[in-house]
């Protein structure tokens, strides 16, 4: 059997590193891993490859700093002429970016199968590139690998008993993805206090809305002043701060460099809570058993609000500073419950391929 793997953005990377480990288990799998380059990120270096254990790219197609228009055209033109050559058996795209979308059309377009990782999740929120690009790939795929029951209803309420598709929930391979990558966890090269809230915040709708942005950040000084607040600045972040004359030196903030996966799962083991507007973020938070304020209206991880890991603040001041000083005067949670699996994704994946 042979495997084509899209991917475009180093969190895809991550989660296609689960698969291609248990690919390897596997003698009679061959996998192609095809980086559309939609996410520059020069931190992807040799190193980083070498220190994830991650297999470098059969095919890089450099694509990015496009509109989505052009982007997804390139990536489906592109990705046809690989599909053209390799003549897979399956193609195999993850969660919810440009790639994810074009790696599925272009196959459906050639009769070529197609499995979508991390399948029905939803914002409900139309306005989001990635509801858009999760719903019509979850439409096109032939098999549906669900992270969770929610992600399961879901399609199931979206009627697809009645597509000819297969739905199946294997767990989320992020859960799988911070149980290996625990034990190789690095702490940044910067002096971090300790029992610090680690916070990101990069989302267009938080850092293209002026309100909300000075209602988040205004937040967070605040907290600062009695917690640290160690923030990892995203590029569009920093961008956004200095056009608005953003005073750096004086602060609370601890504002550090981004930073790698392997130091990210450092904070995340070091922080003491976690304020976030990342998807990827507020799951991983409850992978290290801490509680994550959201800085967005709504969560494609609605099991976390329900079980009670996860507090929705979207960017109210008011808000944020409540539900931190509430998390921090509270008992910890129980975090044994088994939401996203446990840490198997990416062989059940595999078998299940395996099977058909």
């Amino acid at each position: 059997m042979k495997i084509v793997t899209v991917i475009g953005a180093r969190p895809q990377f991550i989660k296609a590193a689960v698969v291609s480990r248990a690919i390897k288990q596997k003698k009679d799998v061959t996998e192609v891993i095809v980086h559309t380059g939609q996410h520059f990120d020069g931190n992807m270096s040799d190193i980083f490859f070498e220190e994830m254990e991650i297999p470098k790219p059969n095919y890089n197609l450099n694509i990015n700093g496009l509109g989505h228009g052009a982007m997804t055209g390139q990536m489906l033109e592109k990705i046809e002429a690989v599909l053209l050559k390799e003549k897979p058996d399956w193609v195999l795209v993850y969660g919810d970016t440009n790639s994810t979308l074009a790696g599925a059309l272009a196959a459906k377009k050639l009769h070529i199968q197609v499995a979508h990782v991390e399948a029905g999740l939803r914002s409900f929120n139309m306005k989001m590139p990635e509801e858009i690009n999760r719903i019509l790939t979850d439409r096109i795929s032939d098999i549906l690998f669900c992270p969770t029951e929610t992600a399961v209803k879901n399609l199931h309420n979206e009627g697809y008993k009645n597509i000819n598709c297969k739905i199946k929930n294997v767990g989320d391979v992020m859960q799988d993805a911070a149980l290996f990558y625990s034990k190789r966890s690095k702490k940044p090269n910067t002096e971090i206090s300790e029992r610090f809230v680690l916070c990101t915040v990069h989302r267009a709708e938080n850092t293209d809305n002026p309100e909300a942005f000075k209602n988040i950040f205004e937040a967070l000084e605040e907290i600062a002043i009695e917690t640290p607040v160690v923030l990892p600045l995203h590029p569009r972040t920093r961008n956004k701060l200095k056009s608005l004359n953003y005073n750096f030196s004086s602060s609370p903030i601890t504002f550090i460099e981004p930073v790698g996966y392997l130091e990210m799962v450092w904070l995340l083991q070091s922080c003491q809570m976690v304020m976030t507007d990342s998807g990827g973020l507020q799951k991983e938070a409850y992978f290290f058993k801490k509680q994550c304020l959201t800085l967005r209206e709504e969560t494609e991880w609605v099991e976390l609000v329900e079980h009670g890991y996860n507090t929705i603040c979207g960017s109210d001041k008011e808000k944020i500073i409540s539900s931190i000083n509430e998390e921090q005067s509270r008992q910890n949670s129980n975090f044994e419950k088994e939401i996203y699996g446990d840490g198997s994704a990416g062989i059940e994946i595999i078998k299940y391929l395996l099977k058909l």
